[in-house]
């Protein structure tokens, strides 16, 4: 190369930019269908048959943009057993024909969706092979519905939720009850896809509480999400699907338990005074056992279960709310997931002080795996965590992540073996998600935090 060349490169070289690589955007197509998983009826506690949210689904949103594909899969159960994600997910991402790391499978955490009757099961014991297959089949019908779409996110707020960590009025120890002064996060976050004539498809709701009015009530029902969800699903026509998904609800709770207090009550045999108070006084001596589970009284269960109603309309209405002011619409998107294992230090109980109350003693032990992933819809960010997490987790989450429409889907892709995971700070109360925690102090937080980030700004810089 003569002198001459070499000049004129090296001034090539100074003048023409660097050329980033961008995501490309592909025109979206969406389907979704939904199965009923509903328990089969006992006899001796029939259904009331009024009610929706006495059903349980799985529902499924495929996502489709001609390079690739994603999928949503909700389900009206306690849980996504680890060993239901290890199931269904490889067969899903086949019949997809897309990465493993674009599916996300969640639960609405009812502790209802199991069978009728006392005394009550296991509110997780769920049967891996059919939930499975319900999921499979879902994502599959699913498929079979992709038609051109759009989407676009958008936030209401419902005050319906409360933080539970609360000292007891009456022993001045940590429990559960009504705490108005802690963290409680009343964003409600969705997700809308409709079709180019504007025909909702599929919408992807999520919303920061505990799905506990009926626990140990021994009515099977999908509680408040599944009563939100049908609700919307009813308002648009039956071929619109309605995902719920818990947000960082560690902590949170339904504002108003009176209804539940008084189904309590009425299955101890004791006096229902019509006030509220502290639901665990109730609640404990049934848990344990140490009293009997009697008959519900069927005006009890009847008020019960339409709150539950009440609830899940509140929320769907707030929900169809934002789904009508939505402007921001996208037909061509980049799909883009990713998820990892991060491990933590863990810890062991070697000394029970009891439920909640009094501290206990711990010892080091076995490293914590914890599931983290992120999904990327266009411009939107879906990141989730496999845990049961607290409440100041999204919102520290939400205001530091650089892609402004944000969610936060916890209990996904498996369950956890952490227990509930708190803040650092939360260390200090003796609550039984607290005492029941398997992350060594100051272990957690920044390491989940800071995996969580990583995986958004890169979806921010690379990927959308």
């Amino acid at each position: 190369m003569n002198t001459l060349n070499r000049f004129f490169l090296a001034i090539l070289v100074l003048v023409v930019p660097p050329v980033n690589i961008v995501a490309q955007n592909h025109p979206l197509n969406v389907g979704a269908a939904k199965v009923d998983i509903t328990p089969k009826v006992n006899p001796n506690y029939p259904p009331s048959g009024r009610f929706d949210h006495e059903k349980m689904n799985i529902r499924a949103i495929v996502l489709d943009n001609k390079e690739t594909r994603a999928c949503l899969v909700g389900a009206d159960l306690a849980d996504i057993p680890t060993p239901v994600w290890q199931k269904a997910a490889p067969e899903i991402a086949k019949i997809l024909n897309c990465p493993i790391e674009n599916i996300i499978m969640s639960s609405t955490h009812s502790h209802s969706s199991c069978p009728a009757g006392p005394p009550p099961p296991k509110f997780n014991d769920i049967d891996v092979d059919k939930t499975a297959a319900a999921m499979i089949k879902a994502t599959s019908m699913a498929k079979g519905r992709l038609r051109p779409a759009q989407v676009c996110f958008g936030e209401g707020s419902a005050n319906l939720n409360v933080n539970r960590d609360a000292i007891s009025k009456v022993t001045r120890l940590w429990t559960q009850d009504v705490n108005l002064n802690g963290p409680s996060d009343k964003t409600l976050a969705v997700i809308l896809f409709k079709d180019l004539e504007g025909k909702p498809i599929a919408g992807y709701m999520n919303y920061a509480m505990h799905a506990n009015n009926a626990y140990l009530s021994g009515i099977t029902t999908a509680d408040f999400p599944g009563a939100a969800c049908c609700y919307i699903e009813s308002v648009f026509g039956s071929d619109m699907v309605m995902v719920f998904t818990q947000a960082a609800s560690g902590d949170q709770n339904p504002l108003y338990h009176r209804p539940a207090l008084d189904m309590l009550l009425s299955k101890s045999g004791k006096r229902i005074t019509g006030f509220a108070s502290e639901r665990e006084a109730a609640e404990y001596p049934l848990r344990k056992g140490i009293i009997p589970h009697g008959k519900l009284d069927a005006k009890v269960g009847d008020r019960l279960e339409r709150y539950i109603e009440a609830l899940g309309i509140i929320l769907a209405e707030e929900a169809i709310r934002v789904m009508s002011d939505m402007t921001d619409w996208q037909k061509d998107i980049t799909l883009w997931g990713t998820q990892k294992v991060i491990k933590v230090p863990g810890r062991t109980r070697v000394k029970d002080g009891g439920r909640e109350g009094i501290p206990s003693e711990y010892i080091d032990g076995d490293s914590i795996d914890i599931r983290l992933g992120c999904l990327g819809i266009g411009n939107i960010a879906i990141s989730t965590i496999d845990h049961e997490i607290y409440t100041q987790y999204g919102i520290n989450l939400k205001s530091k992540s650089p892609v402004n429409n944000t969610m936060f889907v916890t209990l996904a892709n498996g369950r956890g073996k952490a227990g509930y995971i708190i803040t650092d700070a939360d260390y200090a109360k003796y609550t039984f998600q607290v005492l029941g925690n398997k992350i060594q102090p100051g272990q957690g937080e920044t390491r989940i935090m800071n995996g969580l980030l990583e995986q958004l700004n890169d979806l921010y810089k690379n990927h959308r």
